[in-house]
């Protein structure tokens, strides 16, 4: 497709950082786009690097953690019965009762910047380098704008830390998928 014009930029979408190179070795990879957020740190392990390396740019989706970095996620038995985040190890009662705890944390930060918890959480992801460029969803024009706003919170390193800690692994209850979606994830 590339070479008969049709195609100009190439991306992947959650592809390992092996996947990454082999491709960008064919021809150069535009973007990768995966998961990433608070609670989602897998490309931490080496897909950042790759990117950063190989000069591709990184687009976390669901930076906002499926709606749940906001502060205001409902219970997940209000959810409609056909929304996905129900089925989610990380939305079931138990860890969502736990991961709240680690929100409300983000929450209290978020009023020292005078920001949202939602804002702070995209501060966040775009602190962790210029080549990261987050697509939140938003349901309304306010959310678009509050999500914007994010990119002018400057976040002190010992607050990202601060959140890196707060938000690493050992600390979150659930993972992001069941076993039988991760099928769908080159790790």
């Amino acid at each position: 497709m590339v070479r008969e014009g049709k195609v100009r930029y190439l991306g992947l979408s959650e592809v390992s950082s092996a996947t990454l190179r082999c491709a960008h070795a064919v021809h150069p990879i535009s973007a990768l786009q995966s998961e990433y957020s608070l609670w989602s740190r897998d490309p931490e392990q080496d897909v950042l690097a790759t990117c950063r390396e190989l000069n591709v740019g990184f687009v976390p989706y669901s930076p906002l953690g499926r709606g749940f970095l906001t502060g205001k996620f409902p219970a997940t038995t209000t959810l409609a019965e056909d929304d996905f985040r129900r089925s989610l190890p990380r939305f079931q009662q138990d860890a969502q009762a736990h991961n709240q705890k680690l929100v409300n944390q983000l929450t209290e930060m978020a009023a020292g910047y005078d920001a949202t918890p939602a804002q702070l959480a995209l501060a966040w992801v775009l602190a962790k380098g210029e080549f990261i460029v987050p697509i939140p969803g938003a349901s309304k024009i306010a959310h678009l704008e509050q999500n914007c706003a994010a990119a002018d919170l400057a976040l002190r390193p010992a607050d990202v830390a601060t959140l890196d800690e707060v938000f690493s692994e050992k600390n979150i209850l659930g993972k992001r998928y069941n076993n039988s979606e991760f099928v769908l994830v080159d790790r």
